[in-house]
């Protein structure tokens, strides 16, 4: 608890159960990853936390934004973040949700499935598209694997068709699962992602996106690995 949030606990006397965030710590945080992550451009979940004042704190430092909903895009846009700056990450969609945001201006979505490319091919005619992997997450307080992603060898299927069929191959995401305490984990995602770069550049598709997820964890009663410690892995690992 920052000396920041005893402050207003003891002044405002909210109404528990309650949540308090200090703006200043989410800077810090978000100053912490530019600088261990040097060569990434964040996007922050917005699913993570909402509201206006956090989204707000974000885009002053200059984040980007990845939207699960039609509702967090709009949002988005309301508080001023530009349409180039949002990803509709989300791997399961509905039609009007796509169109929406493809007439808002939103040109990068996600998807792990041939049914949801159609979706896209249908409510977002020539949108950049990458594609979501499966990815084991032992170590992690909260497995994402039974939920979504492909195998690599169906991506590069699905990412061959979406060319196919006038769609733009952007790239691939992955994510290691939330609260990943194993740092070899990303590794593992990287070297599997470079292989599908490697198998659609034989195929003349230029893949320029790699979404290597979220998952790092945050300090709870167990200790945990710096960032430092993290961006170093990843670091080391994307340049091979």
């Amino acid at each position: 608890m920052t000396d920041k949030i005893k402050k207003f606990l003891e002044e405002e006397e909210p109404e528990t159960p309650c949540l308090v965030v200090d703006l200043d710590r989410i800077g810090l945080s978000y100053h912490a990853l530019r600088r261990n992550l040097p060569q990434t451009e964040i996007f922050y979940a917005v699913k993570a936390n909402p509201a206006r004042p956090v989204l707000k704190t974000l885009l002053a430092l200059g984040s980007s934004f990845d939207a699960a909903s039609i509702y967090e895009i709009e949002t988005c846009l309301d508080i001023g973040v530009s349409a180039e700056k949002i990803t509709f990450g989300n791997t399961i969609k509905k039609g009007r949700d796509i169109a929406r945001a493809f007439d808002l201006g939103i040109n990068r979505f996600a998807f792990d499935s041939r049914a949801e490319l159609a979706k896209l091919k249908c409510y977002a005619p020539g949108a950049k598209v990458y594609c979501r992997l499966f990815m084991e997450d032992g170590g992690a307080a909260w497995p994402l694997s039974r939920k979504f992603g492909c195998e690599p060898s169906t991506a590069i299927e699905l990412l061959a068709e979406a060319a196919r069929e006038g769609m733009k191959p952007v790239g691939v995401s992955f994510h290691v699962g939330s609260q990943q305490l194993n740092l070899s984990q990303w590794e593992v995602a990287i070297s599997r992602t470079a292989k599908v770069f490697e198998e659609l550049n034989k195929q003349n598709i230029q893949l320029e996106l790699l979404n290597i997820g979220g998952g790092f964890p945050a300090q709870y009663r167990q200790s945990i690995e710096s960032i430092e410690a993290y961006g170093k892995v990843i670091q080391n690992a994307l340049q091979r």
